[in-house]
């Protein structure tokens, strides 16, 4: 079985066939034991984000891992964008530190 991570990916990139899809675990950031795969921060780059916007993005990444955040995974930080917004912006924030579970 794939692990999560690879799971997002391969679901993402099926759907959105993105210029960039780039998935990276955030799990060790949060009160979760080691190795945990629950906390995401996603950065995808599509064709299909063109005149969509941002809360109908999100809930198209949404509907394509659904059954995903219902089990495994607890939280994913999205960064939708078009290759024009990409071109202009060319970067994504850094996460902010973990606020809860005890830290």
């Amino acid at each position: 079985m794939q692990d999560i991570q690879n799971q997002l990916q391969s679901r993402l990139e099926a759907h959105f066939s993105p210029v960039l899809a780039e998935i990276v675990n955030e799990s060790y950031m949060h009160n979760v034991p080691p190795g945990s795969e629950s906390h995401f921060k996603v950065t995808l780059v599509s064709a299909k984000f063109d005149g969509m916007r941002l809360v109908k993005r999100h809930q198209e990444v949404y509907s394509v891992v659904a059954d995903l955040m219902k089990g495994p995974i607890h939280a994913l930080a999205l960064h939708t964008m078009t290759e024009a917004e990409w071109s202009e912006r060319g970067t994504v924030p850094d996460s902010p530190d973990c606020r809860g579970g005890g830290r």
